[in-house]
């Protein structure tokens, strides 16, 4: 009788759970920096509410879901003194996983769990890593200034990687 119910339990909570709900879960961990660092973020949603301020570096988590079967999106704009405001759309996507629950046979995963949860989504991108361009009035001041930045490759944006153009490698 013991085993009987011990299977009947395991048999339930698998049939009552969505594989995205197990494997990723309702919310998603991302992380924001910026080049210049300690600018200012907000993250609002789809409404316009304010989610989070802050400044980079930041990790912060955001629900991957609006609603049964609506997928979350989020406006994150970056400001800093002296630097253009610049405004970087995350977006939910299909997860992987929640396809799973076709392969496995979890009907109820696919069709309640893990649309209600929002597991059915995963945010993109997972890190946003961003440049602010100088404002023009910094700018103008900068052109009678001649600077330098260094700055050391790992910290340097994807984005603006592709445009370096490398002096000399040590």
């Amino acid at each position: 009788m013991k085993t009987f119910l011990t299977a009947t339990l395991m048999t339930a909570s698998l049939a009552l759970t969505g594989c995205a709900s197990i494997m990723s879960g309702s919310t998603q961990t991302l992380t924001f920096k910026s080049v210049p660092d300690t600018a200012n973020i907000v993250i609002t949603n789809k409404l316009g509410e304010k989610i989070h301020t802050g400044s980079t570096p930041a990790t912060v988590t955001l629900k991957r879901g609006n609603g049964y079967f609506k997928p979350a999106s989020y406006d994150v704009t970056f400001s800093k003194e002296g630097y253009q405001q610049k405004t970087v759309d995350v977006t939910a996507k299909m997860n992987g996983w929640y396809i799973a629950n076709i392969v496995f046979g979890g009907l109820v995963g696919f069709l309640i769990v893990d649309p209600a949860t929002g597991a059915m989504y995963s945010l993109s991108p997972n890190d946003v890593n961003t440049l602010l361009e100088i404002s023009n009035t910094e700018s103008n001041k900068m052109q009678n200034n001649q600077n330098l930045t260094v700055m050391l490759i790992d910290e340097v944006p994807k984005d603006m990687l592709a445009r370096v153009q490398f002096i000399k490698q040590i």
